[in-house]
């Protein structure tokens, strides 16, 4: 449930929780551009720099980040980049977030872009994006101090200390909270708040932070500013493995889901992409299938997995709703799961009030899908089908990317400090600075490790009837079923999918189309009756893939060799979620290379860290190791 806001007379919000306001009586937008903005000397210190990191210790309303995000916007010298990073235990409702921003025409229409993302926000951290992926705001739910330890590492370059009064809110500026956030702190960092408070500058003033009061927003006197310039040595922290010095010419290898999101990150970061296919065309593997189905896992006790899935899905999300169609090229519809009952449990404190998206399925959900109303199942309202073709096409087309097809990668050398990358014949098909192996159950044969494996999967699919008594919303269990789907030729249905682990090539089999029809009348029986006599005509057609999977089911996001860190990386092993997990992982890439905020907390980046499976390894790595 969303934090009450109390709007007193004049505008001025009020927290009933710490009984104090949430801005002073000048005004919040006024607050942000004085005490936060000019106190850290932006915009002009960011001018003609590839990114800029921001820490902000509550978010509140969120009048720092719009007035950040806006000066970003208005300044021609802005960084390609603007990074955002907020903590918040208690975020408040959509509508506070609006009303809060309505009286500026400036910050209104942004208030309203953060508005359509403001769902969903469980305790952990969430990314959300805005201006084509170059404003990113990762927002941290929950209390400070756990977040400060969640989050990964990173340089801040500004520092934005807010938050109801150390009088109302000691844990907000204590000893402890103001050391973590020092944590971030690179020599020359600027660090703005409005609290002068003789405590929160000893503190400060120990963790290394040269002072000075500046005069405050009316009615208070002071703001304080601060430049962390330590006079002891700093311990100097170890470089990300694989950093990046600058951008360049990158090669990857395969035009799927997990390659073409790499593509686009890169992309938007600057680099030179060139994207080598083996197939006649990108999605040429296991990403051409027809139509996919995406929504997260659950668990009972909200697993990694879970949580994985739940992050992931969100970035898939939010790039389908900036660059696909929707109600052709995907439909954020919602999907039901059915479970059996014994494993039909949400985590505690999961409702129908709560932030989270997914719920148990009420009976007129089921009856609109053409199930009885007592049958198990789980409601995911983040969810929906995706053609995942048109979303590989799509992240592709961004500037700065080309694809070669046509272009199967056998070998990877070295050449000084660039790489080449050479056909099975020896011909050269490209040279580049940087190299990133995303080729499907095909990456083994540049990676070789026992950790990847081949998964071959078989669909049923065909054209419908409108008419035809299929549900409207996907069902996902035992299998899938995704109906009505736009297509040039009439409408689409699929269901499946097989797993054999014992085949890597996409051959078809009798004996699959068999076992997806079994496992459709367990899944909807009615449905299942409604295509009985498209198989008995064999109007039916079938799909084969092979999917990339790792020995613990976990994408590989890292170096190919740990000691190597600048030699190609993995971004693979997508297994049969490459829909929910290729945007995150391909994010969580290009943070690694540049030193950026990862895209989520530092626990769930290293559960997809390639590291975990290396040969040199006698067991994977622990997901929070």
């Amino acid at each position: 449930m969303a934090e009450p806001v109390d709007w007193r007379a004049g505008g001025v919000p009020r927290s009933a929780r710490f009984d104090d306001i949430y801005h002073s009586e000048s005004g919040a937008v006024a607050q942000a551009r004085h005490v936060f903005l000019a106190g850290c000397g932006l915009p002009e210190a960011w001018a003609g720099q590839p990114q800029w990191r921001i820490l902000e210790t509550g978010f509140g309303l969120g009048l720092s980040f719009l007035t950040s995000w806006q000066a970003w916007r208005a300044d021609p010298q802005r960084p390609r980049l603007l990074h955002f990073v907020s903590i918040e235990a208690y975020p408040v409702s959509r509508e506070d977030l609006l009303r809060a921003a309505s009286a500026d025409p400036e910050l209104a229409p942004l208030a309203a872009a953060l508005g359509a993302q403001w769902s969903g926000l469980l305790p952990g951290i969430h990314r959300l994006v805005f201006d084509g992926g170059r404003v990113l705001l990762t927002l941290c739910i929950g209390d400070v101090q756990a977040m400060l330890r969640a989050l990964h590492r990173f340089d801040a370059d500004s520092l934005y200390l807010d938050g109801f009064s150390p009088a109302r809110n000691p844990q907000m500026w204590s000893a402890e909270t103001l050391k973590s956030v020092a944590r971030f702190a690179r020599r020359g960092t600027r660090l703005s708040t409005w609290s002068v408070a003789r405590p929160v500058r000893d503190a400060l003033a120990a963790c290394g932070f040269q002072l000075r009061k500046a005069p405050g927003l009316p009615p208070k006197r002071d703001c304080l500013q601060g430049l962390f310039d330590p006079p002891w040595a700093l311990r100097q922290a170890p470089a990300e493995p694989g950093m990046a010095s600058g951008v360049g010419r990158c090669a990857i290898v395969g035009a799927g889901l997990a390659g073409a999101a790499v593509a686009a990150s890169l992309a938007r970061r600057g680099w030179d992409v060139c994207v080598l296919e083996a197939g006649p065309h990108a999605a040429a593997g296991a990403s051409g299938l027809p139509v996919g189905v995406l929504a997260p896992h659950v668990s009972p006790d909200d697993a990694l997995l879970s949580r994985l899935t739940r992050a992931c899905g969100r970035a898939t999300w939010e790039q389908a709703r900036a660059l696909l169609e929707e109600g052709s090229d995907w439909r954020a519809c919602g999907v039901l799961e059915r479970r059996s009952a014994g494993r039909l449990r949400l985590p505690g404190g999961w409702g129908p009030e709560g932030p989270n998206e997914s719920w148990l399925a009420s009976p007129a959900r089921l009856r609109e899908a053409g199930l009885p109303p007592e049958t198990h199942a789980f409601w995911h309202a983040r969810a929906g089908w995706v053609r995942p073709a048109r979303l590989v096409e799509a992240w592709l087309a961004q500037p700065g990317i080309r694809v070669r097809t046509n272009a199967p990668v056998a070998h990877i050398e070295a050449a000084g400090a660039a790489w080449v990358l050479r056909d099975p014949d020896g011909a050269v098909l490209a040279e580049a600075d940087r190299v990133v192996i995303a080729a499907g159950h095909r990456s083994h044969t540049l990676a070789p490790t026992a950790a990847l494996q081949g998964v071959r999967g078989q669909v049923a699919w065909g054209r419908m009837d409108p008419k035809m008594a299929l549900p409207r919303v996907p069902l996902n269990g035992d299998g899938h079923l995704i109906a009505h789907v736009p297509d040039a030729g009439g409408l689409l249905w699929l269901t499946g999918a097989t797993f054999d682990r014992e085949r890597d090539e996409p051959v078809f089999l009798p004996e699959d189309i068999t076992a997806n029809r079994e496992r459709l009348a367990r899944l909807h029986p009615a449905a299942a009756k409604a295509l009985d006599a498209l198989f008995a005509r064999g109007e039916a057609q079938a799909w084969a893939g092979v999917r990339c999977a790792s020995i613990d089911r976990r994408p590989l996001v890292g170096p190919r060799d740990p000691e190597a860190p600048l030699g190609p990386w993995l971004c693979t092993a997508m297994g049969s979620r490459g829909l929910s997990f290729a945007a995150m992982c391909a994010e969580l890439l290009a943070a690694r290379w540049h030193g950026e905020p990862w895209p989520l907390s530092g626990a769930l980046g290293r559960a997809l860290d390639a590291q975990r499976v290396h040969p040199a390894r006698t067991s994977p790595l622990p997901a929070g190791a």
